[in-house]
C-alpha cells in the first residue's frame, strides 16, 4: 500500500506532497471543472510526477450529473469521464473513480439497469487502458452506495470496483467492517478520512488517529483482502484549516505510516508462522 493525499494537479501541489514526505497524489476533478484541466495538460503533470517523484494514484469526478431526467446518459457528462479515463491512462494512474446520480420517476430496478449502462460503457472504454472504474461510496449525485445497489450492479459488472471511505458508511449508520469484509475483494481506492459522532449525530471529520474509526481493524481487513493500492488522504474538516490543519495532516501521516508493511520489507531467517 501506498500512503498519498488529495491535493491539485499544478507543478505547486506536486512539490507539497513531495515535503510531506508522500510519493502519490489523487485529483478530484470535479464537475465544476472542466475535466480538459487535466486531460489537456497530461505532459506537464507527468514532468511534475517525474520531478518530484509523486505518482498519480487515482483521478475521480465527484458530483456530475450522468444521467437526464428520462434515465439517459447526458453525453457531455460520459465525455467528461472519457477525458479523465484517458488522462489516468496516459499518467500511469490506475484508477478512475465516478458515480451515477438517481433518476427520479424510475424504479430501483430501472434505475440500477441504468447505472449498469453507464458503468458499462466506461468500462468498455477503459479496455486496454491499464485503468480500473471504480464507483465511490458518497452520495454526492451517486445512489450506488451500500450493498443494496452493489449486489445488482457490481453483480452485473464483475470489472466494477469500489472506491471506499468509512465515514460515508458512518453517515448512513452502517457497518464499516462488515462491508470492508464483504466487499474487500471489490475495493480499488481508499479515502483517509477520520469521522466522529456525538449523540448519534455528526460532529466532525478530525484527521484519522483523532476520531472514533477503528483504524486498526480497517488496516487488517485491507491486508486480508488483498488491498494493495493508495491509501489517500482526505482533508475535510471546516473546524480544521490553517496551521491546525496542516499539523492535523502531518499528524495523519505519522499516524497511519506504522500500519503500512514497507514495499522492501524482508527478512532474514525463517518468518514467523503461527
Amino acid at each position: 500500500m501506498k500512503l498519498g493525499i488529495i491535493n491539485g494537479w499544478d507543478e505547486a501541489s506536486f512539490k507539497y506532497v513531495a515535503d510531506l514526505g508522500l510519493h502519490a497524489v489523487e485529483f478530484c476533478c470535479n464537475f465544476n471543472y472542466d475535466s480538459m484541466e487535466v486531460a489537456g495538460h497530461v505532459d506537464e503533470i507527468k514532468s511534475f510526477s517525474e520531478k518530484y517523484d509523486v505518482a498519480v494514484g487515482s483521478i475521480g469526478r465527484w458530483g456530475e450529473t450522468r444521467i437526464d431526467s428520462n434515465g439517459e446518459i447526458i453525453p457531455s457528462a460520459l465525455q467528461h469521464d472519457k477525458n479523465l479515463i484517458d488522462a489516468a491512462s496516459a499518467l500511469g494512474c490506475p484508477v478512475f473513480n465516478t458515480g451515477c446520480n438517481w433518476t427520479e420517476g424510475k424504479t430501483f430496478e430501472e434505475n440500477c439497469a441504468i447505472a449498469i449502462k453507464y458503468f458499462g460503457e466506461l468500462i468498455e472504454y477503459a479496455k486496454g487502458k491499464n485503468v480500473k472504474i471504480s464507483v465511490y461510496n458518497c452520495s454526492w449525485a451517486n445512489f450506488v452506495v451500500t450493498e443494496k445497489e452493489w449486489e445488482p450492479i457490481l453483480g452485473a459488472l464483475p470489472e466494477l470496483g469500489i472506491k471506499y471511505d468509512t465515514s460515508h458508511c458512518l453517515g448512513r449508520g452502517g457497518d464499516y467492517l462488515h462491508e470492508m469484509i464483504a466487499w474487500g475483494n471489490r475495493i480499488n481506492h481508499f479515502h483517509i478520512k477520520g469521522s466522529m459522532y456525538v449523540d448519534g449525530r455528526p460532529y466532525d471529520d478530525p484527521p484519522a488517529g483523532l476520531d472514533q474509526v477503528n483504524w486498526g481493524a480497517v488496516m487488517n481487513a485491507l491486508y486480508t483482502k488483498g488491498y494493495n493500492g493508495m491509501l489517500s488522504i482526505e482533508p475535510h474538516s471546516g473546524n480544521w484549516m490553517g496551521v491546525r490543519g496542516q499539523w492535523g495532516v502531518e499528524f495523519t501521516i505519522k499516524f497511519i505510516t506504522p500500519y503500512i508493511m514497507p514495499e522492501d520489507y524482508t527478512y532474514n531467517g525463517s518468518p514467523y508462522m503461527p
